[in-house]
């Protein structure tokens, strides 16, 4: 059975996308089968995992969401073995507006991805920096929630409102929605500043916190430009190490939790 997991923070650059296609990559480069959903319509995801985001496509995940095209044929393969990808497209950004006035607008995506999710381990949904409809989408369709978080100023900033509407999705539209785990990105141990913000996460989010840091590290920002995971780019590198690290973490959590999420209930009200 899969796991669906949503990366999700409204603050943006915290390395919800580098995350969903770095472990996303190892994953599979461990043999799980693996979706990457972009719903993102910047559609970093898409471009890091090598599909020029700018050239029109057959069909995308807007696709799947309006209109009445099959996840199926919008899914295509990447460059990695085991490794598929459902591209976002600039069509997406009025993805939110159109939505509204749709019957079962927050359920449009566990709706796609029922066909499909049996031929994969693993399915992560790369939201966009906002808490708008596409983000709560992806947070009723998940199983879990990864939460990127910048060592950073201000970092905390926006993870109660998170949190909160983490809990209204919950509440209303999946009752097994669960936080996977928050994941400390571009930790430089150099500065106060980073100790300090990690030292208070995990103060604050006392065991939902991943064991894995992950560095500040140029390969990392450089390996999207070429369109490929820093597994293909610079296994080596520290970012390359820590993802492969955090990979291991997740797949090795997630054997020792029996999956009875399997299947999220339909109970949400539709509108």
């Amino acid at each position: 059975m899969s796991r669906i997991y949503a990366l999700a923070n409204q603050k943006g650059g915290v390395g919800k996308t580098t995350t969903a296609v770095n472990v996303a990559a190892y994953l599979a480069n461990l043999g799980q089968r693996v979706l990457v959903v972009d719903v993102d319509p910047q559609a970093n995801a898409t471009a890091s995992l090598g599909v020029d985001k700018n050239q029109p496509q057959d069909s995308s995940v807007y696709d799947a969401f309006i209109g009445d095209v099959p996840l199926l044929e919008v899914i295509q393969p990447t460059q990695q073995a085991n490794l598929e990808l459902a591209a976002s497209s600039p069509q997406l950004a009025g993805a939110e507006i159109e939505l509204v006035s749709m019957r079962g607008r927050e359920t449009k995506l566990r709706a796609a991805l029922r066909p499909v999710r049996d031929r994969y381990d693993y399915i992560f949904v790369d939201c966009p920096p906002s808490l708008g409809l596409l983000t709560v989408n992806a947070l009723a369709a998940a199983h879990g929630v990864i939460i990127p978080v910048q060592c950073e100023y201000l970092a905390l900033e926006g993870l109660t409102q998170l949190m909160t509407t983490i809990q209204l999705v919950r509440r209303s539209l999946n009752p097994t929605l669960q936080v996977r785990g928050l994941l400390m990105t571009m930790f430089d141990g150099r500065a106060n500043l980073a100790r300090q913000v990690r030292d208070e996460v995990q103060k604050h989010f006392a065991g939902q916190v991943f064991t894995v840091i992950v560095p500040r590290n140029v390969r990392l920002s450089e390996a999207p430009s070429y369109g490929l995971p820093i597994l293909a780019y610079a296994p080596q590198s520290p970012g390359g190490q820590a993802y492969q690290a955090l990979a291991q973490e997740l797949l090795s959590g997630d054997q020792q939790i029996p999956n009875t999420q399997s299947e999220i209930p339909n109970a949400a009200a539709q509108k």
